[in-house]
């Protein structure tokens, strides 16, 4: 089995070979190097508290390869849509997670954050391939309808995987309201979809 650690790598790399030329795929080769440097500090914080990487992971490798295995980019536009909606659903949601944490570690997510220039990248190449060809939009409008929903629906499943550790994260002794963190979830997400085009 591949090792946690290289899944997000891997799977840029797989999309960077969509790019149209090498600037671009330069960008998200940039990017698979950032997985892999953000993944070793989590890995050695992980083995400093005494709990080995691989085993603290393992109840999300399943869904994350699920996840990346039903939503494989066709083209160079689904594949920035992905990392520009995927990327940036997850970030939002480890914003709010590490709202629940103590120190250091809640420094350490917020550090691992995607960069917002990958982000402003995928924006401004959705943008031009909308300006390039408009009919793109509503194709990839209802691509990124799928990753939420795909997401959604392997969230689910680690949940069901790991729901005490995840319950204890979220709710964090009742000092969230799930409701309310889906709706700022989705408020913004329905942002960036209109940042660049996309209807919700």
């Amino acid at each position: 089995m591949t090792p946690p650690r290289s899944r997000p790598a891997d799977r840029m790399a797989a999309d960077a070979r969509l790019a149209p030329d090498l600037r671009r795929r330069a960008a998200l080769s940039e990017m698979a190097a950032a997985e892999i440097t953000n993944y070793r500090r989590l890995a050695d914080r992980l083995a400093a508290l005494g709990v080995p990487p691989d085993d603290a992971m393992a109840a999300y490798v399943t869904p994350l390869q699920a996840y990346h295995d039903s939503t494989e980019p066709r083209d160079w536009a689904e594949a920035v849509t992905k990392a520009y909606v995927g990327d940036a659903i997850t970030d939002d949601f480890l914003r709010e997670i590490a709202a629940a944490l103590g120190e250091p570690e809640r420094q350490l997510v917020l550090d691992v954050l995607h960069e917002s220039r990958y982000a402003e990248f995928a924006a401004a190449e959705i943008r031009l391939a909308i300006e390039t060809d408009p009919t793109v939009a509503g194709r990839l409008s209802m691509w990124a309808r799928r990753l939420v929903g795909e997401a959604l629906s392997q969230a689910g499943r680690v949940a069901a995987a790991d729901h005490r550790a995840l319950t204890t994260l979220i709710v964090a002794g009742g000092q969230v309201d799930v409701a309310e963190l889906f709706r700022r979830l989705t408020a913004a997400h329905t942002a960036r979809m209109v940042a660049v085009g996309l209807n919700n």
